[in-house]
């Protein structure tokens, strides 16, 4: 099947970023300050997967939704902006410095009194919630050594035809390089297969960015 595969070119991707929604000024001026916290700027998820998340949660009229791994906000703020009137989301990340940004571009887009943002390890988070299928909407996009932890976790939570999305499962194409054997690139290996194994959920695995899987609980 190679010969549908469209291999993108930084010409190709700007095509393809100029045909959708182009960020607001909050957005805009949120990534440019990111930016410029230097190479961890790269933690931010890109401009298409923002307008995909937005997408996703109209599109499920998503009204409660929980991130795991916040940075400065651009998925938050995108997730969030899909969500129905009176939805809300429970953000999940370890660092003050970076989740400071995200607080004042909540604010500054509206939405700080409809996210939740707590600083401490995701998965007590997580666990301390109630355990009723209520979740309409997962981003993981966090350490990957905790993927595992966060999907058995929150799939009890998630409603039936809920989804979770993952982020960064192609990681830069180390899960095919037989001489990387990283914590981090094995993590994403034993979730791909796991999930791929699951017969409690559907799942497709799509090359947006550095690669999603979207997780439907049947």
């Amino acid at each position: 099947m190679q010969e549908k595969f469209t291999a993108l070119t930084p010409a190709l991707y700007d095509y393809l970023v100029a045909y959708n929604p182009p960020p607001d000024p909050v957005l805009r001026d949120l990534a440019a300050e990111t930016k410029a916290l230097g190479p961890i700027s790269r933690m931010q998820i890109a401009v298409e997967q923002g307008v995909f998340l937005t997408f996703l949660a109209r599109a499920l009229g998503a009204r409660r939704a929980v991130e795991i791994g916040t940075f400065t906000g651009y998925s938050a703020i995108s997730i969030a902006r899909g969500l129905v009137p009176d939805g809300t989301l429970l953000c999940c990340d370890l660092n003050e410095e970076w989740t400071a940004i995200a607080r004042r571009y909540f604010a500054r887009a509206g939405l700080a009194e409809r996210i939740t943002l707590r600083i401490a390890p995701a998965i007590e988070t997580v666990r301390a919630l109630p355990r009723a299928p209520e979740i309409d909407l997962v981003f993981i996009d966090a350490d990957k050594t905790g993927y595992r932890g966060y999907y058995e976790e929150l799939l009890p939570r998630l409603r039936p035809n809920g989804v979770l999305i993952f982020d960064n499962v192609l990681w830069s194409g180390h899960v095919i390089d037989p001489d990387d054997h990283s914590t981090s690139t094995e993590a994403i290996r034993a979730l791909n297969d796991a999930v791929a194994r699951d017969r409690r959920v559907e799942a497709v695995m799509l090359p947006v960015s550095d690669g999603i899987t979207l997780v439907r609980k049947l």
